[in-house]
């Protein structure tokens, strides 16, 4: 049976300061090819957001005042 054998090392990593410097370069570059919403589409999406966001909770605090109150109901019943 063989062993396999390392032919080649990776070459060493640039310093750390350089691979900051490169990322940061990158992020800036993707940064750029982001299509940015006009103030128009952002305030339609904010309140998108802010409607479902305030049905969801409505109607979780509806659930969670039903579901309460079935439990407190099976409680009295078992006493």
């Amino acid at each position: 049976m063989s062993v396999p054998t390392k032919t080649g090392s990776k070459a060493p990593s640039p310093p750390l300061g350089q691979r900051i410097g490169r990322y940061l370069r990158e992020v800036r570059a993707e940064l750029r090819k982001v299509a940015w919403p006009n103030r128009k589409e952002l305030v339609t999406y904010t309140v998108v957001v802010l409607v479902t966001v305030g049905i969801t909770a409505l109607f979780l605090g509806v659930v969670d005042i039903i579901v309460s109150e079935l439990l407190t109901l099976l409680g009295a019943l078992g006493r």
